[in-house]
């Protein structure tokens, strides 16, 4: 039996700043160094994660005028993630800034490049401003990714996925959780919303991966979790299936979580039954389709901000899910609410 990811254990934000200055990165490396010696990591590896922190760093200082972020991650399966987001003017020329040498700040040129070698693996989002076209942001997305067990790398595989899972306030308790099986050409996941926020948030979603493992339709899972969170505040939920066998997609939900399939340069977005599991709400309808062959699905939770479109976000949807998910999160989070993300692309 394949194991259950459960974002309370295996996504976890380890580190946060603004990228104001240079002396960011003094911040940012004592936090690597703990990290990577708590985890055994080799000095070598270290090294070079610390070169691409500097990048980073730099990057966001020199061409964004320090208006961004730099970010740490525990991502499923033994991975680290760096991630550096701003709010600068973009690149217009991804391809010629990613060559050793090219240059717009009279330095030396080698930033972009020198990550893509460094790291496991490498992902880089960027997007400029247009006069009289919608935009939610511009500026660039830099994803380095370090494999900590060499043996988990991930997987090559129809569909990959995405985690984001971040607390109110960064706070000790996250009342948002998602679980996700990935067995074969099955991919099945529950994301859960926990009423409110804080400590009794996180407990009524708490203990529910069995679920994924005991049932197979969305209903069954709804059903039995809804039983299990009669003692408890409650919770809204989205569960999913990808079965590339079958070519088909079952979503299903109560209350106020959303979900968006984009596929063809549309996005659909989905709406789910009112209220509340443990309490009342109204029968959970399922929704079974096909899917294009080359197709994002995202369920969020209600602290992240629905009005986004795809013109909102050019190109972002061919991109690795991880970066999908750290970009929504980042930039369409509410500041008032715990905020979880599950992106999965298939093709």
């Amino acid at each position: 039996m394949s194991k259950v990811f459960d974002s309370a254990v295996d996504c976890k934000l380890l580190f946060n700043s603004v990228t104001q200055s240079e002396s960011a990165l003094i911040l940012l490396r004592s936090k690597l160094v703990a990290i990577t010696r708590r985890l055994g990591v080799s000095n070598l590896e270290r090294e070079n994660m610390l070169l691409v922190a500097a990048e980073l760093v730099s990057n966001n200082v020199k061409h964004a005028a320090g208006r961004g972020m730099v970010q740490l991650w525990m991502q499923p399966g033994g991975v680290l993630d760096m991630l550096a987001l701003d709010y600068g003017p973009g690149i217009a020329n991804l391809t010629s800034a990613e060559e050793d040498g090219y240059s717009t700040s009279n330095t030396l040129g080698k930033g972009l490049g020198a990550i893509r070698r460094l790291s496991g693996e490498s992902y880089i989002y960027t997007q400029q401003a247009q006069p009289g076209q919608p935009r939610k942001w511009s500026g660039t997305v830099i994803l380095a990714r370090f494999f900590l067990d060499k043996h988990n790398k991930e997987e090559k595989s129809a569909f990959k996925f995405g985690l984001y899972s971040r607390s109110l306030s960064d706070e000790r308790y996250n009342g948002d959780r998602i679980y996700l099986q990935r067995h074969g050409k099955i991919l099945r996941w529950l994301h859960l919303d926990g009423l409110g926020h804080g400590e009794e948030a996180q407990a009524a979603t708490a203990d529910l991966a069995a679920h994924l493992l005991n049932y197979e339709s969305p209903q069954a899972i709804l059903a039995t979790v809804d039983q299990q969170l009669h003692d408890t505040r409650g919770a809204v939920a989205i569960t999913g299936e990808i079965d590339l066998t079958k070519y088909s997609l079952r979503l299903s939900g109560v209350g106020d979580m959303n979900a968006h399939i984009y596929a063809q340069e549309q996005v659909q977005h989905i709406a789910f039954a009112p209220g509340i599991l443990g309490r009342e709400h109204r029968t959970a309808n399922v929704l079974q389709t096909g899917f294009a062959r080359k197709s994002v699905i995202v369920t969020a939770s209600d602290g992240i901000r629905r009005n986004w479109d795809a013109a909102n976000f050019v190109g972002l949807f061919n991109q690795h899910p991880q970066l999908i998910a750290y970009t929504l999160g980042n930039v369409m989070g509410r500041i008032s609410d715990d905020q979880s993300i599950c992106v999965c692309t298939i093709g």
